[in-house]
């Protein structure tokens, strides 16, 4: 998989029902997305309940992660659509946001993973990187690691292409313009799968040693359960963010089996593919949490923008027991 939004070039065969119909599918997915995550958000911001977790706080980076990157995928996917052509300074900006998070969602599950593993491991004597003020530290070398690849990446292409004038000369904006041969392709292929491999590594392990305590102790259970459970749904996400690796199988299925076009096989595989498991990771994560439910629905319904102060005290309870 060269990207999130790997359509083919000849887009002009499109016609325009075509387009319209694919752009009616996405735009409306993609609001009803931002407006749970705007949601969300809110609720974050304002209740200090959950700015004082390490864990809703890795969970709020997730969000802003995965909106940010499903915002250039869709940016990108109406472009094509639209046969919008830009200038390469303004084209590789999109795709580097796009490749920096795409590689930085299965870090951001492997940190909140480690972060359940410290907080069974080490209720009493957290490291100080995962205390609530540090843990912008961690979020910060997350980000220099995610953009490390890229950033190789586009120096070599700003490399080759010294002599292009990168403010003139337009182009459709496809991965295709910076990965323009088969051995950069297999190289960005092994270097997601080395992402992929090491989150793997870590949740499996984390979720074995979580066990493992499970059965050691005697009190606190629930606690611990609950732990196991997250480390499982964090395995899930990872599950979801590597369905975008399946589009070379789908479609040739689709090829053999059905008598679909190039650009609708494309567009299949975008859809199911890469925006929906996008879509649902973090609403899963959001909406499968007690305490937050509870917040987004009485936000959703209007009839309580604050807790109630006789809340205040049950919800920070209930916060420090997850």
């Amino acid at each position: 998989m060269h990207n999130l939004t790997e359509f083919p070039d000849n887009a002009t065969t499109y016609n325009s029902l075509s387009v319209i119909i694919k752009v009616c599918v996405v735009i409306p997915v993609f609001c009803i997305f931002l407006y749970c995550i705007a949601v969300m958000l809110h609720i974050f911001a304002s209740h200090r309940q959950y700015l004082d977790s390490t864990r809703y706080i890795l969970f709020a980076y997730m969000l802003t992660n995965d909106t940010l990157q499903l915002l250039s995928s869709v940016l990108l996917f109406l472009f094509v659509m639209g046969q919008v052509k830009l200038s390469i300074a303004y084209c590789v900006p999109l795709l580097f946001l796009s490749t920096a998070t795409f590689q930085n969602t299965p870090l951001i599950l492997a940190t909140m993973c480690l972060e359940r593993y410290v907080a069974i491991f080490y209720p009493l004597q957290c490291p100080a990187a995962w205390r609530s003020d540090r843990i912008w530290v961690i979020i910060l070398s997350l980000w220099l690691i995610s953009c490390i690849y890229p950033v190789v990446k586009y120096s070599i292409v700003a490399r080759d292409s010294a002599a292009v004038d990168i403010l003139s000369t337009a182009v459709l904006c496809t991965p295709t313009i910076v990965t323009t041969s088969p051995v950069q392709a297999l190289f960005q292929l092994g270097i997601y799968i080395l992402f992929f491999a090491v989150v793997a590594v870590v949740i499996l392990f984390t979720y074995v040693r979580i066990l493992l305590e499970t059965r050691k102790l005697r009190q606190d259970k629930v606690s611990v359960s609950k732990a196991m459970h997250t480390v499982l749904l964090h395995a899930f996400q990872l599950l979801l963010c590597i369905l975008a690796f399946t589009h070379p199988i789908t479609e040739t299925l689709l090829v053999l089996h059905a008598n679909w076009l190039p650009e609708d096989i494309a567009f299949f595989n975008y859809f199911c593919f890469i925006l929906t498991p996008r879509f649902l990771s973090p609403l899963i994560y959001g909406f499968r949490d007690q305490n937050l439910r509870g917040s987004i629905r009485k936000t959703i319904l209007c009839c309580s923008n604050k807790v109630k102060p006789g809340e205040r005290g049950k919800l920070q309870d209930n916060l420090s027991a997850s």
